[in-house]
């Protein structure tokens, strides 16, 4: 919809974002542009940087961490997430944090 971010696609049950993760990163950071950028400290084994990824996205956001599921490049750096919901709301609650850290 207009005035969404780029990464982010709104669906029946919720929305996705398209991210590319950075795991080991020096320091967890989170950074908007047409992909949204997510690093974190944790290694990409066992699974251990996505659910560091949806820990800091689920913070950031105000949002259950139970809400989000990678749908697409587990083991890659390029991830798509749903997060279940109301897409209006979730959508505008990340267009308000991307309007914020602008």
């Amino acid at each position: 919809m207009q005035g969404d971010p780029a990464f982010l696609r709104r669906t029946a049950t919720g929305i996705t974002v398209a991210l590319r993760a950075q795991p080991r990163a020096r320091r967890t950071t989170l950074e908007c542009g047409d992909v949204l950028k997510v690093a974190v400290t944790a290694p990409a084994e066992d699974g251990k940087a996505n659910a560091a990824v949806i820990d800091l996205l689920a913070a950031t956001w105000r949002l259950p961490k139970s809400a989000f599921t990678v749908t697409r490049g587990t083991t890659s750096r390029d991830k798509v997430l749903s997060i279940s919901g109301e897409p209006d709301r979730l959508a505008g609650r990340i267009a308000e944090w991307v309007r914020a850290s602008g």
